[in-house]
């Protein structure tokens, strides 16, 4: 058989694009055991994998695993990146991401994402929720969800990048309607818009409902949204109106944990729907709120045995990021800036949040600077508040009053007592085991300020904490669940899982010594141990354990 010109061309192409990956244990992320192998990477794609014994063919690159894993690239999928992705320099702030082994990130989470945007919109954009998400200013050039795709590409993003669209940037979008019960016209407007952003490639709908305007929200509004992600057979991404014992959305007569009913409701909604619901950072804050995991975990099974279906999703922290102004009542930030100055406000503050943090079984203790924000306190970066507090000679009530105030609501912290405590993490092990439970990094991840752990090391740490130094998860079905199962979870189909015709996104990491490189006090977190190569649609992002500046080969995933 002769080969014609066009062929031979494209034969010599591909052997100059080519990389064989050598002698490494391959984890395909599909759950099945690892074996040794070799991956033949041609372009973008895998070509072809090899048993040991078999002939490998000529390349012009040779990568030696020996001793290493290889598995498919981690998928971030509760990632709050999509924000800072569309800057020039996003980089800077995301390298920490493919450090870590992170090829994929889906986006738009907690009911806000950049696209959709209108004119209305651009009223808003002062709101202390768009200021939480980037410390640089956006342009928001772009108006449907397509044209932000195009602006991220354009961008030439660092990683792959999946979004849903989020419920309470549509109603920004379209409505004039801030809280509560949307007019007739006003939902008909959403729906339509939500599924234009479903139509132009949004892998999902995501909800913030502990969050303003989302806890307002009936549960027929809710119902409308999740009818039309079912009907486009996408899922439903939920921030549950209470993630503890007690909140602020339901009133504090309802005696029963507020987690409970909000999971419950959720749950619901998704079986009368038929929508695929995945809740968001099943975390439990405050040590009141712990003994209510269990109830949680049986609700969810259960639900998944009536045929609902629900997962969840999880980080290895016992803490989170959040804004400072989250433990303030609502009735006290509508009377913002005023209420900083009343003594009657302060005095009725101070005595809600002693009670409050009572009941929930937190403290100010819990509270870690992340970032001041516009202030003049980023110097307390990374600090607990009591140790602020003892340098500004305050007490820790007025502490996290000033910085609210000094900030304008914008500083943001890190929350402890998720789910546990550093020697008490019985809950969050109990989640994290759970084989519905997919994982992410729930980060913000900002030009400054003190980095959330998370952003640095979520995956490494369960690879090396929870399965190799604890065996809480087996190896492959670890790889598994930050791999095809959020890729399936998210409609994905390229990636996940090392298969000839997949992209190749590849992580080769060292079992023996993957780990986070944790913070002590308050120094930041540090890059991960044992990642030694990432490859994202084929090209070395990092490369001998460091990261190539420059390199910025994702793509923008259209489901």
């Amino acid at each position: 058989m002769f080969l014609r010109d066009d062929q031979i061309c494209l034969a010599r192409r591909l052997i100059m694009e080519s990389l064989l990956i050598q002698n490494g244990l391959i984890v395909d992320g599909t759950g099945a055991p690892g074996f040794y192998g070799h991956i033949l990477i041609e372009g973008k794609r895998i070509r072809n994998i090899f048993g040991q014994d078999q002939v490998l063919p000529q390349t012009r690159a040779v990568l030696d695993a020996s001793g290493q894993v290889i598995a498919p690239g981690f998928i971030d999928m509760h990632s709050h990146s999509d924000w800072t992705i569309s800057l020039p320099e996003h980089d800077r702030v995301l390298k920490c991401l493919v450090e870590q082994g992170i090829t994929t990130i889906v986006g738009g989470n907690c009911g806000f994402s950049p696209a959709p945007v209108s004119d209305k919109t651009r009223k808003l954009l002062g709101m202390d929720h768009f200021n939480l998400m980037v410390d640089k200013p956006l342009a928001y050039s772009w108006n449907s969800m397509s044209q932000f795709f195009e602006t991220i590409q354009a961008a030439r993003p660092i990683v792959n990048t999946a979004h849903l669209v989020g419920h309470s940037t549509i109603r920004f979008a379209q409505a004039d309607t801030l809280r509560g019960k949307l007019t007739e016209d006003e939902l008909d407007n959403c729906l339509d818009l939500l599924l234009y952003c479903l139509d132009d490639g949004a892998c999902g709908l995501s909800f913030g409902l502990g969050y303003d305007p989302g806890m307002y929200s009936p549960v027929e509004e809710i119902e409308a949204f999740c009818k039309i992600a079912a009907m486009a057979n996408k899922p439903v991404a939920v921030h549950l109106k209470a993630l503890s014992r007690i909140s602020p959305t339901y009133p504090l007569t309802y005696l029963r944990p507020h987690n409970v009913r909000a999971l419950k409701e959720m749950i619901r909604i998704a079986q009368k729907t038929s929508v695929a619901l995945q809740v968001s950072h099943l975390v439990f804050v405050g040590k009141r709120s712990w003994p209510t995991a269990e109830t949680c975990l049986k609700m969810i099974e259960n639900a998944r045995k009536d045929g609902v279906d629900v997962m969840f999703d999880a980080f290895p922290y016992t803490f989170g990021n959040t804004t400072v102004n989250v433990v303030l009542p609502y009735w006290f930030l509508a009377r913002l800036p005023q209420g900083y100055r009343s003594a009657w406000a302060r005095l009725m503050l101070r005595l809600e949040l002693a009670i409050g943090f009572r009941l929930l079984g937190f403290s100010y203790k819990d509270f870690q600077l992340m970032d001041a924000g516009p202030s003049p306190w980023q110097d307390m970066n990374g600090h607990r508040i009591l140790d602020i507090a003892r340098k500004k000679d305050l007490s820790p009530f007025n502490t996290v009053l000033g910085l609210s105030q000094a900030s304008r609501g914008q500083a943001v912290v890190l929350l402890h007592t998720y789910s546990g405590a550093p020697g008490n993490e019985t809950v969050l092990d109990a989640v994290l085991a759970n084989d519905l439970c997919l994982f992410e990094t729930d980060a913000l991840t900002r030009f400054g300020g003190h980095p959330n752990p998370s952003a640095l090391g979520a995956f490494p740490k369960i690879l090396g904490y929870y399965v190799r130094d604890r065996k809480l998860i087996p190896l492959e079905q670890a790889i598994r669940r930050m791999t095809s199962a959020s890729a399936e979870r998210f409609l994905i189909k390229d990636r996940g899982i090392l298969a000839p015709g997949k992209k190749a996104d590849v992580v080769i990491f060292d079992p023996r010594t993957i780990n986070e490189t944790p913070g002590i006090s308050a120094a930041p977190a540090g890059r991960p141990k044992g990642i030694s190569h990432v490859l994202i649609n084929g090209q070395h992002v990092v490369k001998d354990g460091c990261y190539q500046f420059g390199v910025r080969p994702g793509e923008v995933i259209r489901v």
